[in-house]
C-alpha cells in the first residue's frame, strides 16, 4: 500500500468541509458489534441459566426478550425491578446498561457497565461493551485497554481485534492497527467486519483504491453489511462518484435499524445531495445532526420556541446560534442579511457566534445584537447556549444557523451576487497596506498551506508542503503568511530548499485576531489556501481569494464555485489526493504574463 508522509509536514489541499468542525458527516462507520446484539443476548441467556437466585430469573428473562424486541424501556424497567430485589446482581446490571445505552444514555450506561463489571469478572462481553461505549464517548485510550481485556480472554476473536485496531487507528497509529487485524482476518477468513476496518485505517492514510477494495471484499463476505456499505460510499465520493456515493448511502441507510447510525449516515447523505446540487433536500437531511441519537449532537438551549421553516419572521424577535466549527459560522452568515430583511424594522435578531467573531459581525449587523455563545459538556452532550441574552427581553424563536438554510438557500440560485457581507474596519485595513509596504516586491499573496488539526482522520485531505513547490516558484509575487500555529519549518524549508520567502507580519496573532486578519484579508492583492477560518473570512469580506478544493467537497453545492463567496475563484482536484494537476493549474493561474485574474472571471 502506498503510504503517504505521516510528518508535520503537511499541507492543505483540503475538502471544504476541510475547517475543524466537530461534525464530520463522512466518518467511517466503525463496525464493532452493537449493545444487545442477538448473538449478545443469546451468549447473556446461556450464562443467565446458571442462574440460581429464582426470584428475580423471570424478570431478567423477560427484560432479555424486550431488548431482542427493540423495546429498550421495557428492557431497562424489567432490569431496574431485578436490582430492587438484587442490587448486586451483574447480569442485571448488564442488561439496564444495554438498555440505557440503546436509549441514548450514555453517561448512566458507562456507570451500569463498570458495575455489571466488576460484579461479572469473567464475563468478557460485559468488556467489550464498556469498551464500544468508551471509544463511542471519545475514550479511546481506555477503550483499548478494555478491548485488550477482552482479547485476553477470546484470543484472535474477529470482533474483539476489529475493535482494539479502532482504538489504535483513532489514537493516530495506523500501522499498529494493521498489525493487530492481519492476523484476525488469517484466522477468522470469512469475518468482514475486519476487512471493513481495515478500509478505514488505509482510507484515513489517504490509499482510496485500496479502501475500496477491501469494502468490496467486506461487502462479498457480507451482502448485507451497512457499515461497508457506507464506507464505501464514502470513498466514492472522494474518488468524484457523486452518483455511486449515493446509491451506496441509500442502500445502508434501508438496512441501518440503530437510531444513531442512521442519523450519522443521513448527515453524510446530506453532503452527498448538495455535491450534486439537490441543496434543498441536502438541507432537510443536514438537519440530522441535531437528532438526539446522533453521537455529535450539539444541543441548543433557548428560551422561546426553536424556528421551523413555516414561521412568519416579520415583526418577530429571533436568536440564530453559530454553529459547527469557525468556517461554518463565517460561511453560513452569508443569509443573515436576508434574515434581516425578512424581520423587518419592527423585528429583532440577536446573533450568538464564537467570542472571536463578535467584533466582527457587530460592526457589520449593527442592528443587530452580538454576543459569545458558551459551550459545555453536561452528561456526555455538547450544550450551547447565549448566557448574554437579557433576562428582560427573551428571544420569541431560536436557531442553529445552519437550519435556516432550509428556507433562504434552498439553490445555488437562492444565493445572492452581492460582494461581501461582512465588514472589517475601514482603518485597520489601511494600517495593513502600510504595514504590507515592507514586504518584499511583488504582488502580496497571502497563503496557508496546513490545518492546526492535522490526525490521521484528516491527514488524508492535505499534501506534502513541496508540493507547494510550483506555486511558490511562480516569479514576481510576494508571498505572505497567514499559516496560523507552528509554521518556523515550512518556512525554513521554503527558505532553504525553494529559495521563497514567506513573509511574516508583524504584531498579529494568526489564531486569535479574526478582525484583525479579516482586515489584513482585505489589504492584499489575493489570498490562496485550503477551506479554513480565514480564506472564509476573506471570501466573506469580499477580498480576492483562491480556494482549494477535492471530489466530494459540498460546500460547492454542485457547482464549479463556491456560491457563499460570488468572486472566489476555486481549484478542483480531480481525484483526493491527486493533488499535483490541481496545483499546476493554480501556478500558471498565478504566473500569467499579464498578470493573474484574481476574480472569477464569469461574475457578472
Amino acid at each position: 500500500m502506498t503510504r503517504p508522509s505521516r510528518t508535520g509536514e503537511t499541507s492543505a489541499i483540503a475538502l471544504s468541509a476541510g475547517q475543524a468542525t466537530p461534525i464530520n458527516p463522512s466518518r467511517a462507520a466503525d463496525a464493532m458489534g452493537m449493545a444487545g446484539s442477538h448473538d449478545a443476548l443469546a451468549r447473556l441467556n446461556a450464562a443467565m441459566s446458571e442462574l440460581k437466585a429464582l426470584a428475580i430469573e423471570p424478570l431478567l428473562n423477560r427484560a432479555v426478550l424486550a431488548l431482542e424486541a427493540e423495546d429498550f424501556e421495557t428492557g431497562g424497567r424489567l432490569a431496574l425491578q431485578a436490582l430492587e430485589h438484587d442490587e448486586r446482581n451483574g447480569f442485571a446490571w448488564y442488561l439496564l446498561a444495554i438498555a440505557r445505552e440503546r436509549a441514548g444514555d450514555f453517561v448512566s450506561s458507562i456507570t451500569c457497565y463498570e458495575s455489571a463489571l466488576a460484579l461479572l469478572p469473567n464475563q468478557a462481553d460485559v468488556a467489550n461493551d464498556l469498551g464500544r461505549l468508551a471509544f463511542r464517548m471519545g475514550m479511546k485510550a481506555q477503550a483499548e485497554k478494555l478491548f485488550r481485556h477482552f482479547l485476553a480472554a477470546k484470543p484472535n476473536h474477529a470482533e474483539g481485534a476489529n475493535n482494539l485496531a479502532c482504538a489504535i487507528r483513532d489514537q493516530d497509529r495506523a500501522e499498529e492497527a494493521i498489525e493487530i487485524l492481519r492476523p484476525a482476518i488469517e484466522a477468522n477468513p470469512g469475518a468482514a467486519m475486519p476487512w471493513n476496518t481495515l478500509g478505514t485505517i488505509v482510507t484515513e492514510q489517504g490509499d482510496l483504491e485500496a479502501a475500496h477494495t477491501f469494502f468490496d471484499e467486506a461487502l462479498r463476505l457480507q451482502p448485507a453489511f451497512p457499515k461497508a456499505q457506507y464506507n464505501r460510499g464514502n470513498v466514492r465520493l472522494s474518488l468524484g462518484d457523486a452518483e455511486g456515493a449515493l446509491a451506496d448511502c441509500d442502500i445502508a441507510l434501508a438496512a441501518t435499524s440503530a437510531a444513531d447510525e442512521r442519523e450519522m449516515m443521513r448527515l453524510s447523505r446530506a453532503t452527498i445531495l448538495m455535491e450534486l446540487g439537490r441543496t434543498g433536500e441536502g438541507w432537510d437531511d443536514y438537519e440530522a445532526r441535531l437528532h438526539p441519537q446522533f453521537a455529535d449532537c450539539t444541543q441548543f438551549q433557548s428560551p422561546g420556541a426553536p424556528w421551523t421553516p413555516d414561521h412568519d419572521l416579520a415583526g418577530r424577535s429571533l436568536l440564530v446560534f453559530g454553529e459547527q466549527g469557525l468556517g461554518d459560522e463565517v460561511m453560513f452568515a452569508n443569509l443573515i442579511p436576508d434574515l434581516i430583511e425578512a424581520l423587518g424594522p419592527a423585528g429583532r435578531l440577536t446573533l450568538a457566534v464564537e467570542a472571536r467573531l463578535v467584533p466582527l459581525f457587530q460592526r457589520s449587523f449593527p442592528t443587530a445584537i452580538v454576543g459569545a455563545h458558551a459551550t459545555f459538556a453536561v452528561a456526555g452532550r455538547s450544550v450551547r447556549l447565549a448566557p448574554f441574552l437579557a433576562e428582560d427581553s427573551p428571544p420569541e424563536l431560536w436557531a442553529p444557523m445552519g437550519s435556516l438554510l432550509r428556507r433562504f438557500r434552498r439553490s445555488v440560485q437562492a444565493f445572492p451576487a452581492r460582494p461581501a457581507y461582512l465588514t472589517p474596519a475601514p482603518d485597520r485595513i489601511a494600517h495593513w497596506r502600510q504595514v504590507l509596504d515592507a514586504a518584499p516586491a511583488g504582488l502580496r499573496v497571502g497563503l496557508l498551506w496546513k490545518s492546526g488539526l492535522m490526525n490521521g482522520a484528516r491527514r488524508r485531505y492535505f499534501s506534502a508542503f513541496e508540493a507547494w513547490k510550483e506555486v511558490l516558484s511562480v516569479p514576481g509575487i510576494s508571498f505572505i503568511n497567514l499559516q496560523y500555529g507552528d509554521c518556523a519549518a515550512e518556512l525554513e524549508q521554503a527558505r532553504r530548499e525553494m529559495g521563497v520567502e514567506i513573509w511574516t507580519p508583524p504584531g498579529i496573532d494568526l489564531k486569535q485576531d479574526l478582525d484583525e486578519i479579516a482586515a489584513l484579508t482585505c489589504a492584499l492583492d489575493l489570498v490562496i489556501g485550503f477551506p479554513n477560518a480565514t480564506v472564509n473570512l476573506a471570501g466573506a469580506c469580499g477580498a480576492n481569494a483562491w480556494i482549494t478544493s477535492a471530489p466530494g467537497a459540498w460546500p460547492r453545492l454542485g457547482s464549479d464555485h463556491y456560491p457563499w463567496y460570488p468572486q472566489m475563484r476555486v481549484f478542483t482536484a480531480k481525484a483526493l489526493g491527486d493533488w499535483t494537476p490541481m496545483l499546476s493549474e493554480m501556478a500558471a493561474a498565478l504566473g500569467q504574463p499579464d498578470g493573474p485574474v484574481l476574480r472569477r472571471s464569469d461574475l457578472t
